[in-house]
């Protein structure tokens, strides 16, 4: 008999959150693998207290969403959160807290939060990912490939585009990619990149790693890194049409780490690459 896991979702009427609210609700939560622990919205909210299934366009669950974010770790096995970088430093808190796993597939987080997700992973078990599609997964393994066999030869150029809400530039999973290339020419991005071009700039210095940043209309993402030779161009694309694919990934994620110790992981850990 399959063994159940009860999963929370914070934000759970968000952008991603709705997606995987959505996503266990549709299964029969009587057979399913994951099953729907309960989530959280914003404090105050005038969601709160309103069943979760109604608040996502589904039929009604028995469960009610909370702004109470400390109870959700305390009722779930695994924790999955798409939010904001303070909200996922408190959730962090909470899963140290109650020893609850978690997902992380916030972006923006900076060079100290990120610090603070690897101090939690030492006593819970992490996934921390900027993009948790299984494509974008299997294209930074393509990127820290293509970097390493390529070499310096070739300049690397990384393009991202999404839609005109989006807060934070380059893009998370831009940064992911960059990190990759970086790791394929054993250097460190932080050393490399190259994030404004404007004015009279000079020439391209050799081994740099260069990001574009494009926003506009409805654009769920799309990420292009080009590798630029003399005579010919190499590109490795991946393009997002629907936000489902976030949410398969995390809940993906969420079945592999079931079974994990403490540490942080990431999709690549999660897809064994």
């Amino acid at each position: 008999m399959t063994q159940t896991i009860k999963i929370g979702i914070t934000g759970c009427t968000g952008r991603v959150g709705a997606l995987l609210t959505r996503e266990i609700l549709s299964q029969n939560q009587t057979q399913a693998a994951l099953v729907l622990a309960g989530g959280t919205v914003r404090e105050g909210s005038d969601k709160a207290g309103q069943d979760i299934g109604a608040l996502n366009n589904m039929p009604d669950c028995g469960i009610a969403a909370t702004s109470d974010t400390q109870a959700l770790f305390q009722a779930a096995d695994i924790v999955i959160d798409f939010t904001t970088p303070d909200a996922t430093m408190k959730h962090l808190g909470h899963a140290t807290e109650t020893g609850t796993a978690i997902i992380i597939g916030t972006t923006g987080l900076d060079d100290a939060q990120e610090s603070k997700i690897r101090d939690a992973a030492a006593t819970v078990p992490v996934v921390y990912a900027a993009n948790t599609s299984v494509g974008v997964t299997l294209l930074q393994a393509l990127v820290e490939k293509a970097a390493a066999l390529l070499g310096e030869d070739f300049d690397i150029e990384i393009t991202e585009a999404h839609h005109k809400h989006k807060v934070d530039a380059p893009s998370g999973t831009a940064l992911a990619l960059g990190k990759a290339a970086a790791a394929g020419r054993a250097v460190d991005l932080q050393d490399k990149a190259v994030y404004e071009r404007y004015g009279h700039t000079g020439a391209r210095q050799s081994g740099d790693i260069g990001f574009a940043t494009v926003r506009g209309g409805d654009v769920v993402g799309e990420h292009t890194v080009s590798f630029f030779g003399d005579g010919e161009r190499v590109e490795l694309v991946h393009k997002a049409s629907n936000r489902s694919l976030f949410a398969k990934g995390a809940l993906r994620a969420a079945k592999w780490l079931k079974t994990q110790p403490a540490g942080l992981y990431t999709m690549k850990d999660v897809l064994g690459l």
